[in-house]
């Protein structure tokens, strides 16, 4: 039978991913950058949190024997790669401080880690009500 995470886990993982989602979404509201640009960095957050998941779900349904096709594991993979990639480059030729450039970048790694902690739990607590249902 699969354990159910702690509640301190579970809700650090939530504090861990909502912290990162609003502090970079925070950050792009006040930056003095083109609209465009604002975009560009947003759209990497969603599609890096998306991949995150995807990634997350791929690995551990394979782990545990659930079909996964090559493709979409590979396209899960170079997603998650693809998204970090895009970060660098973006910041890297930004006209930001290099302070600011820190702040995306670490709120964009606890969001990524927020979403792929968040996954892990909502996976092990079905596991585990699913092991209790099991038994009765």
């Amino acid at each position: 039978m699969k354990q159910k995470p702690s509640l301190a886990f579970v809700a650090a993982s939530w504090v861990a991913l909502f912290t990162g989602m609003l502090g970079y979404i925070i950050g792009l509201w006040n930056a003095e950058m083109q609209l465009n640009e604002k975009g560009y960095y947003f759209t990497i957050l969603m599609y890096g949190l998306f991949a995150a998941v995807s990634v997350q779900k791929c690995v551990r349904d394979r782990l545990e024997g659930v079909p996964v096709t090559d493709i979409y594991y590979g396209i899960s993979w170079v997603s998650m790669l693809l998204t970090i990639i895009l970060l660098i480059v973006g910041l890297w030729n930004a006209t930001l401080l290099p302070s600011e450039k820190g702040f995306y970048a670490f709120a964009f790694l606890l969001s990524i880690f927020g979403a792929i902690a968040v996954q892990k739990n909502t996976r092990d607590t079905q596991a585990a009500k699913a092991g209790v249902t099991e038994e009765k």
